[in-house]
């Protein structure tokens, strides 16, 4: 069976990091292998949730899995919290990466044209440093402008500002972009992904849904990133992966009293299982 280890925070109470990565990756047949970067009693679109650093836990779990020859097929980051988190997955490349070993960064530090509370711009700049040390990353149009250091643009750009969005990214040093969020009209959202080895930009649109929801990009990656360790190519990974949140999405509307604070995924599970069959090979 195929091995992920994925990092990121965890929250007790609500559908984002490792709460969605864990059982959408098990699902998928992969092994789901964890590093909790923090604890939290809920998300943070809940007021007043409590939240754990486990920053100095990190390298003694990595020593100890060192110790015990343990080794991965994919090394998938989420959420970091601080430029030691970052610096630390240096490491963690360094010593389980390699080989055919699959490295993707979700850069997840902002949204909206804004980035989270308590990251800055240097933040950015040192995780489009990290992200030189990626086989694929996977940021959206707010995370993509703030790493490479230019305005953010919510709409109206063409098909060549974003063709040209991707290979700038692509040249902070990884092989893979895949940008999420890209729109032309109200209603159709997409997938732009691109390849800088064999220079192909390949495009995705699905269904514009009516709402949105916290921790859809967690779910999206997760998905992603099994795919990738399943054997998909990387077009057909992101179109699974954007397809599983549209359902997931839709699971969840289809509830009167729905959850705010995350999405029915769990109902749309037997689809992505479904979807994994050898025509998608």
């Amino acid at each position: 069976m195929k091995r992920i280890i994925t990092v990121q925070d965890i929250s007790c109470v609500g559908k984002c990091s490792l709460t969605v990565a864990l059982p959408v990756i098990s699902a998928m047949g992969v092994e789901a292998c964890v590093l909790p970067t923090a604890v939290l009693s809920t998300h943070t679109a809940f007021k007043g949730f409590t939240f754990h650093d486990l920053t100095s836990d990190i390298s003694a779990i990595t020593s100890h899995w060192k110790q015990e020859k343990i080794s991965f097929d994919a090394i998938y980051t989420g959420y970091l919290g601080s430029f030691e988190q970052i610096d630390l997955m240096y490491d963690l490349i360094k010593d389980f990466g390699g080989g055919s070993t699959h490295v993707i960064v979700d850069p997840c530090m902002g949204d909206n044209g804004s980035l989270y509370s308590g990251f800055t711009q240097d933040f950015a700049a040192a995780m489009a440093k990290l992200c030189s040390k990626a086989e694929v990353i996977v940021p959206n149009l707010t995370e993509a402008s703030y790493m490479l250091g230019i305005p953010y643009v919510e709409n109206g750009y063409t098909k060549e500002y974003i063709e040209d969005l991707v290979k700038k990214l692509a040249e902070l040093g990884t092989r893979k972009v895949v940008l999420k969020g890209v729109s032309f009209d109200d209603k159709k959202l997409g997938i732009v992904s691109y390849d800088s080895e064999t220079e192909k930009i390949n495009w995705y649109f699905h269904e514009k849904m009516p709402q949105s929801f916290h921790g859809t990009g967690d779910i999206f990656a997760s998905v992603l990133t099994g795919a990738i360790v399943r054997g998909l190519s990387l077009d057909k990974a992101c179109r699974l992966a954007a397809d599983f949140v549209v359902e997931a999405i839709k699971a969840t509307l289809s509830h009167k009293d729905y959850n705010w604070y995350g999405v029915d995924f769990e109902s749309a599970i037997p689809f992505l299982i479904s979807q994994l069959s050898d025509s998608w090979l």
